[in-house]
């Protein structure tokens, strides 16, 4: 029989790593949201990659631990990892938000056959497609088994070092890091939702954005270079 969510929490502890660079706007906010955790033995790390506008002050002035590293969501959550303490990670972008109980739910969703798992995402914003563009996403990783950082992607330590970390690529590490982690057990497609912003849609189109991404994403499967798909992004 399962062992209750409250000994599971005591046993499992929960490193959160958020990678920013220039996120001056949202870490106050994401980091109260995140007090709670911390209070009851979550660890919170924040990995500066050169912010210029005091990303790294404000965390340091919330009390979390700040470690910079070189630029580069991949670079900054390897860095992010070497540092933590916990049994599991969880990578965290700075415009998303975790449910409340984020840490009791990742320590059930691991405590089963599965080494790493991901939330469903909910768009904020003020499109009308974006509900539609969350539910392709979650539906679309429920059948391949492939996360995307947007999903706050966790994972127990053992697991993280037998896959050999995050490649160091510019684009695509995390749909590297799903096909890697594939390999040792099924994700975890937790139903709980995390929210995302989603003025990476609002300002370059909806529609525009859904069609790069499937795009990158094709010629990534088709063996075109992350840097090459890094500039087609930018």
């Amino acid at each position: 029989m399962p062992a209750p969510l409250s000994r599971l929490h005591r046993t499992m502890k929960l490193s959160i790593v958020i990678p920013v660079l220039n996120e001056a706007g949202n870490l106050p906010g994401l980091l109260a949201r995140l007090a709670p955790l911390r209070a009851r033995g979550t660890e919170i790390i924040v990995v500066d990659g050169g912010s210029s506008d005091g990303s790294a002050g404000i965390a340091e002035r919330a009390g979390v631990v700040v470690i910079r590293s070189p630029a580069g969501r991949a670079l900054q959550m390897n860095a992010g990892a070497a540092r933590a303490t916990g049994d599991a990670l969880l990578f965290l972008h700075a415009d998303t938000t975790l449910p409340p109980s984020a840490d009791r739910i990742v320590a059930a969703a691991l405590h089963g056959s599965c080494a790493w798992g991901r939330f469903d995402v909910h768009i904020d914003g003020r499109s009308p497609m974006l509900p539609l563009v969350a539910a392709m996403m979650n539906l679309r990783s429920r059948l391949t088994g492939i996360a995307t950082g947007d999903q706050a992607i966790f994972v127990t330590r053992a697991a993280f070092e037998t896959v050999g970390s995050f490649a160091p690529l510019p684009l695509m590490e995390d749909i590297e890091f799903s096909r890697r982690l594939k390999a040792l057990s099924p994700p975890a497609c937790l139903r709980q939702r995390v929210h995302t912003s989603g003025r990476r849609w609002e300002t370059r189109g909806v529609w525009r954005t859904i069609l790069l991404m499937w795009r990158l994403r094709w010629a990534w499967w088709r063996g075109v270079p992350a840097e090459q798909l890094a500039e087609r992004y930018r």
